[in-house]
Formats: C-alpha cells, sequence, structure tokens
C-alpha cells in the first residue's frame, strides 16, 4: 500500500507565479502520477480540498464529523476507493479543550489538529488507522505538547497505527522523540529504509527545487508494518514545483 504526504501550501497572493490556482493543476498531476492509496495533505482550506476532492478521480475525502470553516487550514485525508475501505473517524484540535473548535494553547501560533481514519485494505477485515496532522510553525512549547497529546491518542489504538504529516520539526528534537522509537511509539519509515540525513533529505525548499531547511514532512509506522522503498518526489510538474515542500512517499507492507 501507497503512503503519500504533501503540504499543499495555502493560497498566499505573496506567492505569486507559485499561487495556489496557478499550481492546483500540478499538484493534481503529480498525485495521479504516484497514485498513493493513503493521502496525507496539510494546509488546506476548504476551497483547495474541495477542489481536490472533484479532480482526484477515484478518491475519496474523508470528513466524517468535520466543522467545516473557511478560516481553517485542515490536515486531511484522501483515500483510494477502490484500495481503501474508510470506517469511523474523524478529528480533534491538540489544545486543552481538543473539542473546542479553533482553540490553541502553550503560544501555538495557529489552531494545530489531527483527522484520522479507521480503514482496511479493500476486501480484508484487518483494520488500521491512518492519521495526518500539521504541528505548530512558531513554538517549540507547542509542538512538545501537540506531540504528545498525538502520541496518547496512538499509544490508546490496539490496531497499527500510521501518522503521515508536516511536524514543523526535525530528527532528534523533542517532537521526534515524543513520536518516534526507542522513545516514542512509532517507526521513521525514512531511517527504516536506511535513506541519509543530510542535504538531500530535507523536505522545505520554499518552491526553489534547493533543500533549505529541515526533514520537516515524515510517515511514521507502527513497527508490525514495513516500509519496502520510497522518496521525495523533487521533480517539477509542468515546469514548476507543486508545493514548497517536497512530497513524501512510501511503500508499506503488513496492513
Amino acid at each position: 500500500m501507497r503512503v503519500m504526504t504533501i503540504n499543499l501550501r495555502f493560497p498566499n497572493p505573496e506567492d505569486g507565479d507559485n499561487f495556489w490556482y496557478v499550481r492546483r493543476k500540478a499538484v493534481i498531476k503529480l498525485i495521479l502520477c504516484y497514485s498513493p492509496d493513503l493521502l496525507a495533505t496539510q494546509e488546506g482550506t476548504r476551497a483547495q480540498l474541495n477542489y481536490l476532492g472533484r479532480e482526484l478521480a477515484g478518491y475519496g475525502l474523508f470528513e466524517k464529523n468535520r466543522v467545516w470553516d473557511d478560516r481553517c487550514q485542515y490536515p486531511t485525508i484522501f483515500y483510494k476507493r477502490s484500495a481503501v475501505a474508510g470506517y469511523d473517524g474523524g478529528e480533534f484540535w491538540l489544545s486543552k479543550t481538543p473539542g473546542v473548535h479553533l482553540s490553541k494553547d502553550w503560544g501555538s501560533a495557529y489552531p494545530r489538529m489531527i483527522s484520522f481514519m479507521r480503514a482496511s485494505k479493500s476486501g480484508s477485515k484487518r483494520f488500521f488507522w491512518f492519521a495526518t496532522t500539521h504541528l505548530d510553525n512558531i513554538s517549540s512549547n507547542a509542538r512538545m505538547h501537540q506531540a504528545t497529546i498525538i502520541r496518547k491518542w496512538i499509544e490508546e489504538k490496539e490496531e497499527p497505527v500510521i501518522l503521515a504529516g508536516d511536524f514543523n520539526d526535525v530528527p532528534g528534537s523533542d517532537v521526534y522523540r515524543i513520536l518516534v522509537k526507542p522513545t516514542g511509539p512509532l517507526v521513521d519509515s525514512w531511517k527504516e529504509l536506511g535513506k541519509p540525513e543530510d542535504q538531500s533529505s530535507l523536505t522545505h525548499h520554499g518552491f526553489t527545487g534547493i533543500p533549505q531547511w529541515g526533514r520537516f514532512d515524515w510517515i511514521l509506522l507502527d513497527d508490525r508494518l514495513n516500509p519496502l522503498k520510497g522518496d521525495l518526489v523533487r521533480e517539477e510538474v509542468d515546469g514548476r514545483y507543486p508545493s514548497d515542500h517536497f512530497p513524501y512517499w512510501v511503500d508499506v507492507k503488513g496492513l
């Protein structure tokens, strides 16, 4: 089963030639080319996500229990209907009051959330959880608390968990130690694949194609699952980069 994560980059007019309405077709082409069974997106507004829902033929947008709000940037799950059956799920805010819409704490610059889906491969009754999140980009203290809330959610699950998203932090950070073994509950697919921790692993490039900042975009796996292969998507589509982050995909065995 192929898993992909991509930060969509919200529609920011200051992006100029990289504004969402200029590059959105490139995003669709990239996703359909790599054909993930499970897709984790971050930073998507309602309009962006509705566009993906219309244009990604064969995919479902998982929105169970979602409160739609045009002010929000949502971490969101899409799934290939021919490959995955989605069942229960939902989302909550990464705050002291997870059920309060747009709540935030600990100096978080923006409200942050996790979206999750209980799923199985089509025709299978072996269930797992797929989740996506986007941690705060300003406050390291907020990221630690947000990661701790996610860890508690993971540890309550008996079935395997896959967590994908933009963590706005790097391997070795407090957030990483909270979520990743040996001190956390999950394994880092990038590490498990033997990938290097050098400039080629950096995922933020600011639409330049030149790796600039950290390896922020992770796909974390239950240790009952095995990553077979995977990589960052560094190429342009129709002469432009679909996002200011390189998307990351992994083929996973054991579901």
